[in-house]
């Protein structure tokens, strides 16, 4: 089956909505990392949202649902591993890494694809 010819016509990511076990936690740390107070929240039945509007136009949702989770985050269960933001060059991927190591983020360093 060819994907590409039973799939509606897209133009990019608009959103993606992250659960998050502390709304106000995550919201400080995204706002320490992009630099930027979130653009709007949406506060609704059984969810908080926080709204960060990234450049080119994808925005990042950080989701608190008022039904408890079943744990706490482990990247080897399913859901989501990490976000991964681009940038142009190695050298503004430094600076992020110098940026997050300065923040006092545990982080691999950079890492070449193979």
């Amino acid at each position: 089956m060819e994907f590409n010819r039973c799939m509606p016509e897209m133009s990019g990511i608009h959103h993606i909505a992250v659960t998050v076990s502390d709304l106000e936690v995550s919201t400080r740390f995204y706002e320490c990392v992009l630099g930027m107070p979130p653009a709007s929240s949406l506060d609704g039945p059984g969810l908080q949202r926080r709204l960060f509007a990234l450049p080119g136009g994808t925005n990042l949702g950080l989701t608190q649902h008022t039904t408890p989770s079943m744990g706490p985050f482990t990247p080897f269960e399913p859901g989501l591993d990490h976000l991964g933001l681009a940038v142009r060059t190695i050298e503004d991927l430094q600076e992020w890494a110098d940026h997050l190591t300065n923040l006092g983020i545990n982080h691999p360093g950079l890492i070449e694809a193979p």
